[in-house]
């Protein structure tokens, strides 16, 4: 997804926010608690997930379209090679409309996850790409373009005006009670890029009441929101001070992703990053993936099978013809299974095994 330049400054003072700080604060962990927590688990790694023939996350949720066989599949190709963990979009229009139906579902994905020991991070909201989400049938992807179809939840102006909303609220609140005890689950991601598409602060309200409500419940896995535009200082400084661990997105070089890496550690909890890799922005498996294991960051990438998302295309360069790149932007497998790069594949399933 589509990152803006980092500047290199994490705010650490405090900002004043709307909502109880009680609340607020509740049950968020202490730096002892994060790190015990995370040294019970083995290397996290894995990818983004959204099964290949899905353009959406309504797509992937809405039963018409939900594709367990496929789910099934391609999460083998991800065990094969050592992936222990998936990050995997909600979506609540998916939830309002069949509530019993969605939550069976993310059942039955957890479910199929679990036979391939694979863990599952769920995010609940998201400010990227098509901010006017509708439910029901998807539209096809647009050739060449990466993302053509992928939607904003609640999207925009729903996120300024259901901040505080009781129907967002329900649905959050209902899902992680729901698995809040689940073992399968590795972590709840709150809001992925808060502030993207220009909204800043704007995202603010709702990062803070999702939070809020998610202490409500106490779930006993972590929560985390991850900080991805270093431009954004309030929202950073947010993130930062309300999560239980450091997430946290990257797509540039390991240069300066190297650079990131040791300005969060100075928050001194567990660190995962749960975006990178983007090889035509020269973040690359081969130079990222083994500075992540030295560090024992967790590491999960963008894209796991080339399909409907059109992620092996780059985030502003369309090939209007559909024709394959030259070099694919993400992913790591064909439908079929076969390895983009063999090389890679490789190089993952050998990290895999040594952490």
């Amino acid at each position: 997804m589509k990152k803006t330049l980092l500047v290199f400054a994490l705010a650490l003072g405090f900002f004043g926010f709307s909502q109880s700080g009680a609340n607020l604060d509740a049950n968020k962990w202490s730096k002892e608690k994060a790190k015990a927590w995370y040294a019970e688990h083995d290397w996290i790694t894995g990818a983004n997930f959204i099964p290949s023939t899905a353009i959406n996350q309504l797509e992937m949720w809405q039963e018409d379209t939900y594709d367990a066989e496929t789910i099934d599949r391609e999460l083998g190709y991800a065990a094969g090679i050592g992936f222990n963990t998936m990050r995997v979009y909600l979506h609540s229009l998916a939830y309002k409309a069949d509530k019993a139906g969605f939550k069976a579902r993310v059942a039955d994905y957890l479910s199929i996850a679990d036979k391939h020991d694979i863990k599952t991070i769920f995010v609940i909201f998201d400010d990227v790409w098509d901010a006017n989400p509708k439910i029901g049938k998807q539209r096809a992807p647009k050739p060449g373009t990466h993302n053509s179809g992928w939607m904003q939840d609640p999207g925009y102006p729903a996120s300024n005006e259901m901040a505080n909303s009781p129907e967002l609220k329900a649905y959050v609140q209902d899902i992680i009670k729901t698995f809040k005890d689940d073992d399968r689950i590795l972590f709840w991601d709150l809001y992925n890029e808060p502030g993207n598409n220009g909204k800043n602060t704007e995202s603010l309200p709702l990062l803070t009441s999702v939070f809020t409500w998610a202490r409500e419940i106490n779930p006993s896995q972590p929560l985390s929101a991850g900080l991805w535009s270093w431009g954004y200082q309030e929202l950073n400084t947010f993130q930062a001070q309300h999560s239980d661990i450091i997430t946290y997105h990257d797509y540039e070089s390991a240069d300066m992703h190297r650079r990131v890496i040791e300005l969060l550690k100075t928050h001194d909890r567990p660190m995962i990053c749960t975006e990178y890799m983007a090889r035509t922005n020269d973040s690359r498996f081969s130079t990222t993936l083994p500075m992540l294991a030295k560090n024992n960051i967790g590491a999960i990438n963008w894209g796991l099978v080339n399909g409907k998302t059109n992620t092996i295309y780059a985030w502003d360069t369309p090939i209007d013809s559909g024709e394959e790149p030259v070099e694919w932007f993400h992913d790591v497998f064909r439908k079929d299974g076969t390895p983009y790069r063999q090389d890679e594949v490789d190089l993952i399933k050998k990290l895999n095994d040594a952490y």
